[in-house]
C-alpha cells in the first residue's frame, strides 16, 4: 500500500519535471534545429514565421472565427506551404516527366503482352467458338 501511494507521488513529480523539460526543449529547439534547404526560401520564411510568433495575439486569433475567416486562414496556410516547396527546374521537371513515360509504356507493353498471351492460351484450351 505503500508503494502505490509513493508511485502516485512519482507520476506526478515525473509529470511536473517533464513540463520542465519541455520548456527547456522549447528554447533550444528554436536555436538548433534550423533546417537545412537548398532554395534558401524555408530559411527566409521561417525567419518571418518566427518573428511572427513573437508578436501578441489578437482577439481574432484566439476567439471564434467566422466561415469567411476560416476560409480566408485556409488559404492562407495553402499559399504558406507551397512556398516551403522546393520546385524543380525545368531540365529535372523534364527528366522526371521522360522517366514516368518510359515506365508507363514499359507496363503497357508487359500487361498487353501477357494479355495477349493468355488470350491465346485460352482460346487453345476452350477452342475457338466461330
Amino acid at each position: 500500500m505503500a508503494d502505490n501511494k509513493r508511485r502516485g507521488e512519482d507520476a506526478g513529480d515525473d509529470r511536473l519535471d517533464d513540463e520542465v523539460v519541455d520548456e527547456v526543449a522549447d528554447d533550444d529547439a528554436t536555436s538548433a534545429d534550423e533546417p537545412v534547404s537548398r532554395g534558401g526560401t524555408a530559411t527566409r520564411s521561417r525567419a518571418r514565421a518566427e518573428s511572427a510568433d513573437s508578436r501578441p495575439t489578437t482577439r481574432t486569433e484566439t476567439g471564434r472565427v467566422g466561415v469567411f475567416g476560416r476560409i480566408a486562414r485556409f488559404f492562407r496556410e495553402v499559399v504558406a506551404e507551397l512556398r516551403k516547396v522546393i520546385w524543380p527546374t525545368r531540365k529535372e521537371l523534364l527528366t522526371y516527366t521522360a522517366v514516368v513515360v518510359a515506365f508507363v509504356a514499359v507496363m503497357l507493353t508487359i500487361v498487353g503482352v501477357l494479355d495477349y498471351g493468355f488470350a491465346k492460351v485460352v482460346l487453345l484450351v476452350f477452342g475457338n467458338s466461330d
